[in-house]
């Protein structure tokens, strides 16, 4: 699969808000490096990357997808990424396995609430990137203005390596400021010495050079850039038009110059280092089922993977029937892979998303990408009396596939409830099972997923659990302290001289856990507390982990009851741009939505409104917007976490 060394590899995602221009910026990298012979295009429904009907229909990314290509004697595994906030479940799995990433801004618009979203992502997975600000050839498009929006909301050193050439419609290109032509303009010139300040500053051998010299070589000033860029201490910036195929070779030589490769990155574990000759371990960060099969992602961090080779995927064994290089909705198949590579395989039939991929009798657990647990349900049932069975499946392997969606059954109700992470987010699912399964679907209204918290806690509140029916008894004694926290779940044990051994301590904590998923105000997940166990007591025989994880579910159910809740809902921060000739009725129609106006700012003839709302009221937004603003106001959303229901 790999004729060169580690060290020219680059996995890298493509990251930015929606319509800023990640699957242009894609489609273009992969015709300039001759992947294709033709440049897709989003409007036309002719990528690469968004080959799903439905990406085509909408003209967005929904699902990640990965393409490889050459550049300079480097192979590049790009993963272009969703922008919408419905589908930033998809961006975590993908962050969760690449070296780098490639941070797209709009000349315009500059930080977007998602792209801080994504920004946010990538901080925690210590992924480190290089920003690309798009579209300089639309009107009102600066890049000054574009970096000033990065420093102030994003918080890294921005290092601005080119000059735009030409404004807006007259854009034509870049000038590279490290390696300057003799003739220069003067503006280049002060940009330059610009640059090499802002990288004095924050790297020593670069300020000894420019101490002593009183400039900076370009060689010095790339080798700082990199350093800079894999520390997060910097922040390459460059810029184009990828509409118009301007600046996206420079761009790909930053991605080869800056960007690591997997033998830059700390390996996963100590006895794991990026080596084809390493144990293996893997992890599975995609699910799809195809039409010709279950295909399972991965990315190899150390060791071989072989076709036929039997490896353990989660707590199973599993067989690897191929090993196929991806590209896209294509796949050609190899012999194998190794530390470095981005692959699928098919053959495992129960590895999930998140699961670890190792060599049986060498196995280890790597850490999972973070799950985005859902805020919106609808209730789905098939129309035709013979599909019960059929939906219960595909449900089933929509949730295999797309774990931050969750399929369950209403206790009072009965009926199956299909939850995620927002109304775009269900529509996309609910038409897969149309579309992918063949399946007539009803789906009722969309409802929030509440939370219930604690307010008032109980202390000192005793649960004792005793069973006699015949054979062998349980028994579990425990005294519970319940308060609120500022959210989440906390545990924490106060007994003292043994009276509960540390393995039933265990199992209090674990049925604490279980009475978190129905609160006794709805039903809803608890959050907002912390119980700490203070005492208990075990008898000689009966005493169990069963009986102390019966003892801490009930116990700490009853004393909910016990103590006083109230019922959360999830917000989201709106913002909304429309002309502002109509902002008053905008500001109207959201304080009746309940929504808290947190700014209101006008650019010329756009006001630019920002706004909490509950997500409850979100619901059929978008019509509503487009009726009040004549079909000229956009709007997007991000999760704000939850608030008290009036």
């Amino acid at each position: 699969m790999r004729t060169h060394d580690l060290t020219t590899v680059r996995n890298l995602g493509i990251l930015a808000h929606v319509d800023a221009g990640k699957t242009t910026v894609t489609e273009r990298i992969l015709h300039r490096t001759g992947a294709t012979h033709k440049t897709g295009e989003v409007h036309d429904g002719t990528t690469v990357t968004d080959f799903d009907p439905q990406e085509r229909d909408r003209g967005i990314t929904i699902f990640s997808a990965a393409v490889t290509c050459t550049w300079a004697g480097h192979r590049l595994t790009l993963i272009d990424t969703p922008g919408h906030v419905d589908f930033t479940a998809e961006v975590e799995r993908a962050l969760r396995v690449l070296d780098g990433a490639v941070a797209v801004f709009d000349a315009v618009a500059g930080v977007e609430p998602q792209s801080e979203t994504v920004w946010r992502q990538a901080d925690r997975h210590g992924v480190p990137r290089i920003a690309f600000v798009n579209k300089m050839d639309r009107a009102g498009a600066d890049l000054d203005a574009a970096v000033a929006s990065i420093r102030a909301r994003l918080h890294p050193a921005p290092l601005v390596v080119q000059l735009p050439v030409g404004r807006e419609d007259g854009f034509t290109g870049v000038v590279d400021l490290l390696r300057l032509p003799s003739d220069a303009p003067a503006e280049a010139r002060r940009r330059r010495r610009v640059l090499e300040e802002a990288v004095a500053e924050l790297h020593p051998l670069a300020l000894e050079e420019f101490c002593a010299a009183g400039t900076v070589s370009a060689e010095t000033l790339e080798k700082a850039l990199r350093e800079l860029t894999l520390s997060g201490a910097g922040l390459v910036v460059l810029c184009g038009a990828a509409y118009r195929d301007r600046g996206i070779e420079p761009l790909l030589d930053a991605v080869v110059a800056y960007l690591p490769s997997p033998s830059d990155v700390a390996p996963v574990r100590e006895d794991r280092p990026a080596d084809p000759a390493a144990p293996l371990a893997a992890l599975v960060f995609k699910v799809v089922s195809a039409a010709t099969g279950r295909l399972t992602y991965l990315r190899v961090y150390s060791g071989t993977l072989r076709k036929g080779d039997q490896v353990r995927a989660g707590d199973r064994t599993e067989r690897i029937a191929r090993v196929l290089r991806v590209q896209a909705d294509r796949q050609s198949e190899v012999d194998s892979a190794v530390a470095g590579d981005i692959v699928a395989v098919a053959g495992p039939k129960a590895a999930r998303v998140g699961a670890t991929v190792s060599a049986p009798g060498a196995e280890l657990l790597l850490e999972p990408p973070v799950t985005a647990e859902p805020v919106v349900s609808v209730a789905v049932e098939a129309r035709r009396a013979g599909d019960g069975e059929r939906l219960t499946v595909a449900l089933a392997r929509l949730a295999d596939e797309d774990p931050s969606l969750v399929v369950r059954t209403d206790a009072e109700t009965g009926q199956t409830l299909l939850s995620g992470l927002g109304e775009l987010h269900l529509e996309v699912a609910v038409e897969k099972l149309r579309r992918d399964r063949g399946l007539d679907v009803a789906v009722g209204r969309p409802s929030v997923a509440h939370r219930e918290a604690v307010v008032r806690g109980v202390s000192g509140f005793v649960y004792r659990h005793v069973k006699q029916d015949g054979g062998a008894g349980q028994f579990a004694h425990v005294v519970l302290d319940v308060s609120p926290a500022p959210e989440g779940f906390e545990f924490a044990s106060a007994v003292v001289g043994g009276r509960v051994p540390r393995e039933y301590v265990r199992a209090v904590e674990a049925g604490c856990r279980d009475a978190l998923a129905e609160g006794p105000l709805g039903g809803h997940p608890v959050t907002g507390l912390r119980v700490v166990l203070t005492d208990g007591a075990t008898h000689p025989k009966d005493s169990s982990e069963l009986a102390f994880r019966t003892a801490g579910r009930q116990g700490l159910r009853d004393a909910l009851r016990a103590g006083e809740l109230r019922l959360l809902e999830p917000v989201a921060e709106v913002v909304v741009t429309v002309p502002a000739d109509v902002v008053g009725g905008v500001l109207g129609d959201l304080a009746a939505r309940r929504g808290r106006v947190a700014a209101s700012t006008v650019r010329g003839t756009t006001a630019v409104v920002t706004a909490t709302v509950p997500v409850a009221e979100l619901f059929g937004y978008a019509t509503r917007l487009r009726s009040r603003s004549q079909g000229r106001g956009t709007f997007t959303t991000r999760p704000a976490g939850f608030a008290p229901v009036p």
